[in-house]
């Protein structure tokens, strides 16, 4: 039976929530819980840019920001990583098995013009830049590589490329996981965007569009369904 139950001759419920409160070391319901602490804001670059400001600071919680990432020749103003690990542990802390790292590279640029070979150019680019930046063993899960151009329009091309791409590469068939290319181009003053299926962080450079526009099972999905079980 348990501590809530009443047994004939026992004192009132409010005395015996007075005795519980005595033996938890004084603690009343009166008490108020601790409230939680204040989520410190990360320090993060300016880039002199109104439209990369404002991506940058709904993107400051969840990446780490560096400005001007410069890549085989190719300059980014905007480069953020994400990094998540899963893991469980047994009994103690040190004690932790089924871990997994899940990670995001993000290159952001702006250019005059895009077009399909520029686009084809950055896919090479992640190609190379996965046997530089992953490390495959058991422990690696995914990593994502989403490059991003900020353009005044968007292309009926470029639309239809970026529409229709997918590119994922198992590592040691599927062994030591995956890496995936992702691209995005958006023109914030004609307020014109398209999306590659998988590249979740278009949202963060849309911001005139419905957030949960489409389905995706790109990186924030499985980030969402590996801790939310």
């Amino acid at each position: 039976m348990s501590r809530g139950d009443s047994y004939p001759g026992e004192g009132s419920d409010e005395e015996r929530t007075e005795e519980a409160g005595r033996a938890d070391g004084g603690a009343s319901g009166d008490e108020k819980p601790e409230e939680p602490k204040e989520i410190e804001e990360p320090d993060i670059p300016e880039w002199e840019d109104e439209y990369l400001d404002r991506v940058a600071n709904d993107l400051k919680f969840n990446y780490d920001l560096r400005k001007d990432e410069r890549v085989v020749g190719e300059r980014f103003p905007l480069y953020g990583r994400l990094r998540m690990e899963n893991r469980k542990k047994f009994i103690h802390e040190s004690i932790n098995y089924a871990n997994h790292a899940i990670e995001e590279h993000l290159f952001v640029r702006r250019a005059d013009a895009v077009g399909t070979a520029m686009l084809e150019r950055y896919v090479e680019l992640a190609h190379d830049l996965a046997d530089d930046r992953i490390d495959p063993d058991e422990e690696h899960q995914s990593t994502d590589f989403t490059f991003v151009v900020v353009a005044p329009n968007v292309s009926e091309d470029v639309r239809s490329f970026v529409s229709g791409f997918r590119d994922r590469t198992l590592i040691k068939f599927g062994y030591y996981g995956h890496y995936e290319v992702n691209l995005v181009v958006v023109a914030p003053e004609a307020e014109e965007h398209v999306a590659s299926r998988n590249a979740d962080v278009w949202r963060a450079f849309v911001h005139w569009a419905d957030p949960d526009e489409g389905r995706s099972d790109g990186l924030l999905s499985r980030l969402s369904g590996l801790f939310g079980r």
